[in-house]
């Protein structure tokens, strides 16, 4: 199992830069070049597809890496706004994942409205003894990129001037199809 810790510093309230990590459209913003899509499966658990997710909401991720498409679907199974939310795969490639989204407001020396969001991201690959190589020499470093890439696109996003992030906050809680 591979655990990856990232800490980000944002200037926004915390409120904010919760609601905008728990975004349909702004995960989809941040993984534009993999095809990145929230779909509805016509078989399976059914899933959100826009909004913002809360406590037991799912969705289903469809995006291509390493040259094949892939699903991915998790489930919101702690919910304690706005401090904390974690997702959990109930299906998909790996043989685990589970990402705890932790959020605390800070001020700054100068009394500036700071945002630290720290992501706590754990996966095992679903073959015992490839996969550990696989975790070691291939997949650590490709999704601590994702989770890199995500983190600057809530950033940009939570502290941008012409108030984009009202766009993203703006839409209800997440959609459930049936």
């Amino acid at each position: 199992m591979i655990t990856l810790t990232e800490t980000t510093l944002i200037a926004a309230p915390i409120d904010r830069c919760f609601d905008l990590a728990r975004s349909i459209e702004v995960h989809l913003a941040g993984n534009t070049h993999y095809g990145e899509q929230a779909v509805a499966l016509s078989h399976g658990p059914s899933g959100a597809t826009s909004g913002l997710l809360t406590l037991d909401d799912t969705v289903t991720w469809q995006a291509r890496h390493f040259f094949v498409r892939q699903r991915l679907t998790t489930r919101i199974t702690a919910f304690e706004p706005p401090r904390y939310f974690q997702d959990t795969m109930v299906h998909g490639a790996f043989h685990w994942m589970q990402h705890d989204h932790h959020f605390q407001a800070i001020l700054s020396e100068d009394s500036a409205v700071l945002t630290s969001m720290h992501d706590v991201f754990r996966f095992a690959a679903p073959i015992p003894i490839l996969g550990r190589m696989a975790e070691t020499l291939v997949l650590r470093r490709y999704i601590h990129a994702l989770l890199l890439e995500r983190n600057a696109v809530i950033k940009q996003i939570a502290e941008s001037p012409d108030e984009a992030w009202r766009e993203y906050l703006s839409q209800p809680a997440a959609v459930q199809s049936t």
